[in-house]
């Protein structure tokens, strides 16, 4: 996320105006003593209200702070001290030579002083002969000849000895600088367009100067790995197609801040740039909106606008013909149809190294146009900005509403209120900030009471565009629907609800993440940014601000109240949510209690939340129209049997009191007195014929579940923590529509295998918690001798469980716990699972993808889970016994092994077919261990590296493998470790000294030395370094390695290492830091210049590094196993490239301490 943000300017960066004249300060980018960036000289009455002019100009908006003399004419003979000053206190002149310039002694003077700036103070000099030729300044002809002329008139006509003395000093002078000016390169704008010309001065005063962008003074706020990102990919030139950047998120999120700031860093770099900003405004804003957008591309890439164009088609011509001949750098700010894009960039292509930045609220639309659907693609990147986090969005905060980067005392509690509210969003932290400045406490806590009723705001009103720009009714209705009720819900169970209301959900929710309105988490929820679901919010207030009965949803729980107290509820309503817990006593009045009639006049409520609500009346009345209804806490032992839910397709009745949710059951007495009250059992068969979804999650007094046939449409059944639960009617298995089913920790289930035996289409089933490790064992003790006399297995060869898991054949075994084929997702943590529970064979389950064995007793990954051949998800946390996982199915794309207790896990082996997208585990209960991803990673204890591999790394003589704090107290010692990736050893030690066999020698934290030629291949190098030792965990020891920088600039390759490896500092102040570098036959070779760089974590001193080349005649054949790695240097690192010849090699993630192979964080198409 970004933000640019004005910070006051420090004194030293203003400039103050001496008599008329104008300095212009422009950036704060001038060195110590230096004020301005240049100094402009010129004759005033040939260019001062043309040229030079319009070259000022172009300076100041560029960020050149330039000082301009505002004096039209001239006081005195000598050159103003002002000026003198100025020239002095300049990085460079440009010297606009006129044809009147030598007329003026002020013009000369300042001529003089700025070439003695030039041969003293490496100042530069650039001159302009503007309409002037070079060889009339030289010999002093022309009008530089007579002008000079009357100078001398004016020296003899001096009676003053000691004046005319003075004058002919200075005449001499001026001979001299005009001759020396002249000789100069210079620049000549004879046959040349002024706004070209004066471009090209620009940006090379820019490329000279290296001046920052206009923007220095606005301090970019959490945002540099975005902006270290975009440099990354406009400098790299691998591309043989332009390259296309799409900077994606919501209103107000930074898209052109951060666009327009890289734009002002960079343009200077390309012949051509361009930047249009606010294109769907300024479209929407006039009939030729889109045709002016065009001029003024077309102006800025071809400089060549005499020829009017009145239609888009015919420009669009120009545009894409003129992208093909040069290279260009163009931003596209706020692109929001198909139409603008195709307008604008034409499918042609773009001459390569081309670089394209498109900032929208539509992530789809770039890949959409045009230009995607020709042979030859450009190469695509998505940046999508979520936000700030919370410190940045404290540092903006403070500097809008403290003018600085603190708050004062006594804010911190309004603060932290507001930062929350605005769940780092910029434009929100930069309005309120701004709004706020100077204001007490009370006003603040007066803002945040009245954030939530403030419909107008200019927030609003950004975020607002996104939804006005949804393609349909249908879309709108939508979002207000989910911005109202649905935030953090399911997609897949908001689907449902919403399309039984007409709602179409499939293409909608798609659209409103397009337009960055919605997004989905990790688990499948709608997560939707705080002011964008108060922007929906404010949309249904508009349908009346004072009256919450005439909108179409109610929300608020306390309006919602007021609303059924009163009997005001219409047939407007389509949703209302009530929960008793969130209304205060003192203001609904004296009872809570409410009527169920006050709902009859609310003829379309199709969405019904009750919960905690204690309703007294008949439910007779009850809105038909309902679709979804929950009533959580409901206080009634059974469902009123006249509440109409003909329509219902999700019913929640979790934390209810209800006994049973059957309507026709057994139980002759209860039979008996049902059919009074109804006539007849069958007049209530397929009673909840619609019902999709059914949640009684947490009733405690839940016995039975029964009358599934009156469920033919039931696809979601949950019955969670049911602690009562004891019995499930086998009519379940008529819910053949049944995809999800949740029993967890339902303890008192009995036969719960043969329940799951029945749902035969079932593809999520959760099983977490209900002891299946004892009853499994239970139910094979009562049917295990027939089945294997039916097998000609002899029983008394059965004598323990561990024996059971080996004799009986595996699909017998699997009979015993039978599990759906249909399955996708199982889940079976915490269940006492022991290896021995497991069958040997998983293979029937062919559809299952994701598998949840936490929390259980096994000691290493179940056979049969190498079986199933579309696992992608395996999850084994929390097993306190787990000590290997060995060749999980290749298919697998995230494996989870963390832990909250100490692990013991020794081994993990991965099939070298197998590409995990995330491995997780906790890297820092795991440091101090042995243990081995193979193809990833390996760490070992260096008492236990064999003495051949240490001689083929070239370590030898390492004294301290032979301290004796190596080999004693495995856990709090400090033990030694080699840790093996990439093709790289490392390991860490205390010591003063690097070993004595490192000769090439370097003070500091880099070592630049050059190959040396051998008839032996080179195969690697050892690298040492030592630092001093600063930050100590509370266990003593450090778990960053320093970072490793190993450049080859002969090839123009470069390789970035840093590694998580534990040292520790018990007596000493300095470590050493000790790898090897295995390096492919292409990587290196003898002549190569090679710079080495050490970065010490927490900022600690490199106090000195060496570097030693080893060939291929020593011994390496013990390093056979380690090079037959595949992502090692010299193998394939293609995911780990960050730009062409530069690797980053960093497989842990350091925020959260889990190990993780590396992703690219964006998809490049």
């Amino acid at each position: 996320m970004v933000v640019l943000s004005e910070l006051p300017e420090a004194s030293s960066s203003s400039s103050s105006t001496h008599g008329h004249s104008s300095p212009t300060c422009g950036s704060s980018s001038s060195t110590d003593g230096q004020r301005y960036d240049v100094f402009l000289s010129f004759r005033g009455v040939d260019t001062r209200h043309s040229f030079t002019d319009h070259l000022h100009k172009a300076l100041i908006h560029a960020n050149i702070n330039t000082f301009l003399d505002d004096e039209e004419i001239e006081t005195g003979e000598d050159l103003k001290p002002e000026l003198e000053s100025a020239i002095k206190a300049s990085r460079a002149s440009i010297i606009v030579v006129s044809k009147n310039y030598a007329s003026s002694t002020w013009c000369l003077d300042e001529l003089v002083l700025i070439l003695e700036q030039r041969m003293t103070s490496n100042h530069i000099v650039i001159p302009i002969f503007y309409h002037v030729e070079p060889t009339h300044v030289r010999k002093q002809q022309s009008s530089f000849g007579d002008a000079m002329a009357k100078h001398k008139q004016t020296m003899e006509a001096e009676t003053n000895a000691n004046k005319r003395s003075q004058w002919a000093q200075k005449m001499d002078r001026w001979n001299k600088a005009l001759t020396q000016v002249a000789d100069l390169k210079g620049n000549d704008v004879y046959g040349r367009l002024e706004t070209e010309f004066i471009e090209e001065i620009v940006k090379d005063i820019h490329r000279r100067l290296h001046v920052p962008s206009r923007s220095v003074r606005q301090q970019l706020i959490g945002m540099d790995y975005e902006i270290k990102f975009i440099t990354s990919w406009l400098k790299d030139g691998s591309s043989h197609t332009a390259d296309i950047l799409t900077i994606t998120g919501i209103g107000g999120i930074g898209k052109t801040s951060l666009a327009k700031y890289i734009y002002d860093l960079y343009w200077h770099e390309f012949s051509t740039s361009s930047c249009i900003e606010d294109i769907s405004r300024r479209c929407d804003g006039k009939f030729n909106g889109l045709l002016d957008i065009q001029k003024q591309l077309w102006d800025d890439i071809s400089k060549k606008s005499s020829i009017q164009v009145h239609n888009v088609s015919a420009y669009t011509s120009k545009i894409e013909n003129a992208l093909t001949l040069k290279k260009v750098f163009i931003v596209l700010d706020d692109i929001s149809t198909i139409d603008q894009l195709d307008a604008l960039l034409g499918n042609k292509g773009f001459h390569p190294g081309s670089k394209i930045i498109i900032t929208t609220k539509i992530r789809w639309i770039t890949q959409s146009c045009a230009l995607f659907k020709t042979n030859i693609k450009p190469k695509h990147v998505e940046r999508f900005l979520k936000g700030l986090c919370r410190t940045e969005s404290c540092q903006l905060l403070f500097s809008h509403a403290f003018m600085c980067n603190h708050p004062k005392a006594g804010y911190e509690e309004v603060l932290e209120k507001l930062v929350k509210y605005c769940q780092g969003h910029p434009l929100a932290l930069k309005v309120l900030g701004k709004s706020l400045h100077n204001r007490d406490v009370a006003y603040w806590e007066g803002c945040i009471q009245g954030l939530k009723k403030e419909t107008n705001s200019c927030i609003n009103n950004v975020l607002r565009m996104s939804f006005d720009s949804l393609p349909s009714n249908n879309d709108k209705e939508l979002f207000k629907h989910i911005a109202c009720f649905f935030v953090g819900i399911d997609r897949d169970v908001t689907e449902t609800i919403l399309e039984a209301c007409n709602i179409n959900t499939r293409y909608g929710i798609i659209n409103l993440i397009d337009r960055c309105l919605l997004s989905i988490g990790q688990n499948n929820e709608l997560t939707m940014h705080q002011l964008v679901q108060e922007m929906g919010r404010f949309e249904v207030l508009q349908e009346s601000l004072d009256k919450p009965w005439k909108r179409s949803r109610l929300w608020c729980h306390e309006e919602s109240f007021k609303v059924l107290k009163k009997k005001k509820g219409k047939g407007n309503i389509l949703g209302l949510t009530l929960d008793m817990r969130m209304v205060e006593k003192e203001k609904s009045g004296a009872s809570f209690e409410l009527k169920i009639d006050a709902l009859s006049n609310m003829d379309n409520l199709m969405l019904l939340q009750l919960n905690y609500v204690h309703m007294n009346g008949s439910y007779e009345n009850f809105p038909e129209e309902l679709r979804c209804l929950c009533m959580h806490g409901y206080h009634l032992n059974s469902i009123p049997l006249n509440l109409p839910m003909g329509n219902l397709v999700a019913l929640d009745m979790s934390y209810s009191n209800i006994e049973s949710f059957v309507f026709c059951d057994s139980n002759p007495q209860r039979h008996e007195k049902r059919q009074k009250l109804s006539g007849s059992c069958l007049k209530h068969k397929r009673v909840l014929g619609s019902l999709k979804i059914l949640n009684l999650s947490f009733c405690k007094q839940l016995r039975s579940l029964g009358d599934f046939d009156q469920l033919p449409a039931l696809e979601r059944l949950i019955v969670r923590n049911c602690i009562g639960l004891n019995e499930v009617c086998e009519s379940i298995g008529q819910c053949v529509k049944l995809v999800l089913i949740d029993l967890s920790y339902c303890n008192k289930l009995e036969k719960i295998q043969k329940i799951t035996s029945m749902l035969a289409n079932v593809k999520i089933m959760f099983l977490e918690g209900c002891n299946l490790g004892e009853s499994q064992i239970k139910i094979r003790d009562i049917d295990l001798p027939e089945r294997l006399k039916a097998n000609d297995i002899d029983v008394n060869t059965i004598t323990s469980s561990s024996a059971f898991g080996g004799a009986i054949p595996s699909d017998l075994k699997f009979s015993a716990f039978s599990l759906p084929r249909s399955l996708v997702s199982l889940v079976l943590a915490n269940n006492n699972l022991s290896n021995e529970s497991f069958p040997m064979d998983f293979s029937c389950l062919s559809m299952l993808k994701h598998l949840y064995l936490d929390g259980n007793l096994i000691d290493s990954m179940p056979i049969c889970v190498r079986t199933l051949p579309r696992l992608e998800i395996l999850s084994m946390e929390n097993c306190i016994k787990l000590k290997s996982v060995e060749h999980p199915p290749h298919t697998l794309r995230a494996l989870l092994l963390s832990s909250s207790h100490r692990p013991s896990i020794e081994k993990l082996v991965l099939n070298r077919t197998t590409s995990l997208d995330r491995l997780s585990y906790n890297e820092t209960n795991y440091r101090h261990w042995s243990y081995e991803i193979e193809g990833v990673v390996k760490i070992q204890a260096m008492v236990g590296v064999e003495e051949e591999v240490l001689r083929s790394l070239g370590w030898t003589n390492l004294d301290f493998r032979n301290d004796r704090r190596v080999k004693t107290n495995f856990w709090r010692s400090g033990i030694q470790t080699m840790h093996y990736e990439f093709g790289i050893f490392s390991t860490m030690y205390e010591a003063e000294e690097m070993p004595s066999w490192f000769r090439h020698r370097s003070a500091g934290p880099s070592i630049i030395f050059t190959i040396p030629s051998s008839p032996n291949c080179l195969r690697g190098f050892n690298f040492c370094s030592v630092q001093m030792l600063r930050v100590l965990d509370e266990d003593g020891s450090i778990h960053l390695s320093p970072k490793v920088t190993i450049s080859n600039i002969t090839k123009n390759r470069t390789w970035i290492y840093q590694c998580c490896l534990t040292r520790y500092s018990v007596c000493r102040e300095c470590c050493v830091m000790l790898s090897h570098w295995m390096f492919g036959m292409n990587d290196m070779e003898g002549g190569d210049q090679v710079t080495i760089t050490i970065t010490g974590p927490y900022n600690e001193l490199i106090k000195e590094c060496g570097v030693r080349v080893l060939y291929a005649d020593d011994d390496d054949g013990a390093l056979g196993y380690y090079k037959s790695w595949n992502h090692i240097i010299g193998g394939d690192l293609s995911r780990f490239q960050r730009r062409t010849g530069e690797y980053i090699l960093i497989n842990w993630d350091s925020s959260i301490q889990f190990m993780n192979i590396f992703l690219p964080l964006v998809k490049i198409h």
